[in-house]
């Protein structure tokens, strides 16, 4: 069975690279421009969401937290991403499964994507590693 992989980003030029890679590898790709997929999530629902966390009018930590409390959303792994320097404790904090630094490579997206939509434990949030925690944390 193919795996959904929903993928929000502003940056089009983004998401289509995205979206070509990963349908390369045989998922079934969403996207959106903007948090207001979210809204219209129904039946079919992702086995994973990728969600950059800076763009206009929307911050993806809150988009994050936000389907983190909903029932039906809350064990979809959310892989947050960013060039923000402190993103892993950002996506830490909010509830994310893991955090990819941007710019990075597609091999790496497309291993991070088969991690959380094969394992049965992908649904549960990662600790980051605790000296990467406390290098960002001396960096702020």
């Amino acid at each position: 069975m193919q795996k959904k992989v929903l993928v929000v980003d502003d940056d089009k030029e983004m998401l289509e690279a995205i979206q070509v890679n990963l349908e390369t590898e045989g998922y079934i790709v969403q996207t959106s421009v903007n948090g207001d997929c979210f809204q219209h999530l129904d039946g079919a629902l992702p086995d994973l969401i990728l969600l950059d966390i800076v763009f206009p009018g929307e911050d993806g930590r809150d988009i994050c937290r936000q389907l983190k409390q909903r029932e039906e959303t809350r064990d979809i792994p959310i892989v947050l991403y960013s060039a923000h320097f402190s993103g892993d404790i950002i996506s830490y904090l909010s509830g994310a499964s893991t955090f990819l630094a941007k710019p990075f490579e597609m091999h790496d997206l497309i291993a991070i994507t088969a991690r959380y939509t094969t394992s049965a434990q992908s649904h549960a949030p990662s600790l980051p590693d605790k000296a990467a925690l406390s290098e960002s944390v001396k960096e702020e």
